[in-house]
Formats: structure tokens, sequence, C-alpha cells
């Protein structure tokens, strides 16, 4: 067997119609129709739905949790009712790498970092498999894409194989489908995004 891999050579919002394109190519080859997708402000939810929309897969969108960052959530609620009213669903779950403080323990962010290895949106499309699958979403084993990005938009998405967090073991990647070349340190990426909000 032979598929490509796509390589972004800089880390941009213009990525995401490119990682979209190359996820419906992957769909279609591979008969999957459900896609588990990142968004924290909804933007890239809308512009997903927007061009799966005719394509027969079924999204199931995965924004911050609550109280994570902000005081509000700054996925619109009303997007919410708009997605699963189109047959998507929204699913706001703790973040698997980021309980630290709950657990007391370092683990999750050890995961976190080891995978941030790969990219930031690697990192992201584990997490928000196993938060999909917990919530009942996916079933162990179940064949998705996800798809997760660097900051702002879409630049990587996996073929993946389900399983929950009590079944981590049983988490698969089959494909790479694409992801950023030169993954960035995430701390200098949040100082990259805050210093562009300033502006």
């Amino acid at each position: 067997m032979e598929s490509k891999i796509v390589y972004f050579e800089s880390i941009k919002v213009d990525n995401t119609a490119d990682t979209f394109s190359l996820v419906k190519e992957r769909m279609d080859n591979l008969d999957v129709k459900k896609i588990v997708l990142a968004s924290t402000t909804g933007k890239t939810a809308r512009n997903a739905m927007d061009f799966f929309k005719d394509s027969g897969a079924q999204l199931i969108v995965v924004p911050h949790q609550f109280d994570f960052i902000r005081k509000e959530n700054p996925f619109p609620q009303e997007l919410v009712q708009t997605l699963r009213d189109a047959g998507h669903e929204v699913h706001f779950g703790t973040m698997l790498f980021h309980t630290d403080s709950m657990y007391g323990s370092t683990t999750p962010t050890v995961m976190a970092n080891l995978l941030r290895c790969f990219s930031q949106g690697v990192k992201v499309c584990f997490e928000i498999v196993l938060m999909a699958t917990d919530a009942g979403y996916l079933k162990r084993g179940e064949k998705l894409i996800a798809i997760a990005g660097t900051g702002l938009g879409s630049d990587t998405a996996l073929v993946m194989q389900a399983a929950s967090s009590q079944n981590i073991n049983k988490l698969r990647v089959n494909e790479m489908i694409c992801k950023p070349l030169n993954p960035w340190n995430i701390d200098e990426l949040k100082e990259k995004l805050s210093k562009e909000k300033a502006d």
C-alpha cells in the first residue's frame, strides 16, 4: 500500500483548506464517515460544516472545556445547536492532557509533550479522539479521521482507530495525512499569537 503524507512548510490559517481537501480525498478512498475536529472559537467548525456538507461525513466537534483558560467559553452556543441540527455532535469534555492539577500527576503533561514532538496537532488529535470515545460518540476500534491544528485553523490530520481513556493502549494511528514540517515550540507559538492579537 502506498499513500502520501503532506508536510506544511509554514504554520498559517490557509493550511485549513488544504487539510480539509486532503481529508476528503482520504475519506472517499477509505469510506470513513466520522471526523473528530478540534475547534476553539467555532470558526474551524463552521468551515468544516460547509466544506463537508455534501460528503455524508458526521463531524464530532471538540472545543475547549468550560473554564479552561477564559471565564467564558469562546465556542458560540448558537453554533452548538446549528451543528446538532445538521446531524453533527459537539462535546465539551475534560481535556485529558490538562489534568495534572486534578490528579497530582505529571503523566498527562509528559504524554502531551511527547506527542508535541510530532506536532501540536498530533497531540490534540490523540486527546480529542480519547475524549469523543469517552463520551460515547465513537466505539473502540472504530475508524475515523481526526483533524487539529497549531493555534489557528487546521494543519494536522490522522486516520485513527478509536479508544477511550480507559483503554488508551488500544488507540491506533493508521495513517498520517498531513502535519507541519517543523512543529513549533508551543511557548513560541503562544508568544507569536499574543503579539499578533496586540497588533
